[in-house]
Parts: structure tokens; sequence; C-alpha cells
């Protein structure tokens, strides 16, 4: 087979393969999910697995109770989920000012947020956030991204610990070759995990400025010190602000109840 007919062939698969995989976002933005929610379930599940036994988990009852609180309050909010069936949350001891969300429906929270996170309602943004990239679907974007760009990717083969698709698999799931260390999803979809989260805990209850408050906390803990907007996939501090501000104003009047998670 000529090399101009096998580009024509594997252009024609990959066509193929990323119209059948076309969907939409909870904001309307068009992504291709090439993975089963069973397959990034598992994938997900098998990560977290793996960051228990490598990082420090809490063991404070007070402070695991708070955000467990905090979590519950938020997916009681959510219809039930393709692949996993219920969330589960882990406090792990760290200084890093963070926490994760893994598809299957595991979210970590490092205690270092605690300090910057100074009330349920910015805990909520915080842990909001990130369910919305579970929602959204984030994880899988990435990977199948990495599918249409490395051939030899095939998530049947992926395994967290002795393949040579561990790097590939933990990068399309935010955590980086080290544990521990979160890799940053794209602006875009960051943006939508902001306003995703935000819709979540106004509608849990949780007071949705203070998501706005968060991002001030966040800006004084860095010393004001952030890279210019053009070289981050985040976006500023400075916008993410002012798009809070500007979802903020569009909310519906939610009828909750205000939720009491206390540290």
């Amino acid at each position: 087979m000529s090399h101009f007919r096998l580009l024509f062939i594997t252009g024609v698969l990959a066509s193929t393969m990323v119209l059948s995989a076309c969907s939409s976002s909870p904001t309307g933005r068009q992504q291709v999910l090439l993975f089963s929610d069973q397959e990034m379930s598992q994938l997900g599940s098998q990560s977290f697995d793996t960051l228990k036994k490598q990082e420090k988990v809490n063991k404070d009852a007070k402070t695991n109770q708070y955000v467990q609180c905090v979590t519950d309050t938020l997916t009681a909010q959510l219809s039930p989920a393709e692949g996993f069936s219920d969330w589960e949350v882990v406090v792990f001891d760290s200084k890093q000012v963070n926490a994760f969300a893994l598809p299957g429906g595991k979210i970590g929270v490092y205690t270092g947020l605690l300090n910057v996170a100074t009330n349920q309602d910015q805990l909520a943004s915080v842990i909001g956030h990130e369910i919305g990239h579970v929602i959204a679907q984030h994880s899988n974007e990435r990977l199948s991204r990495s599918q249409m760009t490395n051939v030899g990717l095939k998530l049947s083969s992926i395994a967290i610990s002795g393949t040579d698709y561990h790097d590939a698999a933990m990068a399309g799931l935010g955590l980086g070759v080290q544990y521990g260390v979160l890799m940053p999803y794209g602006r875009a979809q960051e943006s939508e995990s902001d306003i995703i989260g935000l819709r979540l805990m106004a509608q849990a209850g949780f007071d949705p400025n203070e998501s706005v408050s968060l991002w001030k906390n966040m800006n004084k803990a860095s010393g004001g010190q952030q890279p210019p907007e053009l070289l981050s996939t985040h976006p500023s501090h400075d916008t993410r602000i002012d798009d809070l501000k500007a979802e903020i104003g569009r909310l519906p009047a939610y009828n909750a109840t205000r939720p009491q998670c206390r540290l």
C-alpha cells in the first residue's frame, strides 16, 4: 500500500471516529469524546486508589466531616451519573492549595486549600468547580485528543501502573507523572467548570458571591505572582473574577436551604 493511500485511509478513519464521537458539554461547547463512561470511571478509580497509597491521607474527624458535608451538599443536586453510583471524597495532608475530581466520582481535597477557602461557600466553589470537570467529561475530552494525536494510545491497554500508557493516562486525568502534581486543563475547560460549579453551588444553597472572594484570597495567597494570561492555560485571576461576577448576575433564584457545614 502506498504511503499516500495509507495516509488517506488513516484520515478517513480518523474523521469517521471524530464525527461519531461528537458531543456537547453542559454549556453547549462541542466536544469529541471517544471513551465510554465505564472506561473513564475505571481509569479514575485506578488513579485514585494509587493516590491514596502514595499520598498522606488526613485522618482528622472534624476536617473530614466538614469536607464531606460540603461535598455531599453539592452532589445531592446531581442526577445519577453513568459509570459510577457514589461520590467518594478523601482529604490529603499537603500544603498544596488545591483539589481535584476524577471520573468515577473521586474527589481529593488538600488541607492547604482550607487555609485559603476560609468558609463553606468558598470550599464549595472549589469542589463545585472540580465536579464540573467530571460532569463536563473534560478528562475524556483531553484523553480523546491524545488518542487522535497518538495513534498507538488505546484505552483498553491503559492501566495506572506497569504500562507504556501510564503517563498519557495520568495526563488525561489532569494528574501528571508525579502523583499529587495537578496539571491544568485548557482555558475553555477551566472557564466552563467555573460556570458549572457556580450554578451547582448556588443550587445547593451556598453563596455564589463567595467564589469571587475565594479568587481574591487565591491572588493574595500567591502574592499576586501569576504568569501572563496568554502564557497560561488558566484564565488570569482578574479575568476569572470578572467572568464569575457576570455569571452570578445571570443565575436564577434558587430556593435551597442554607447549608450548615462548619470546621
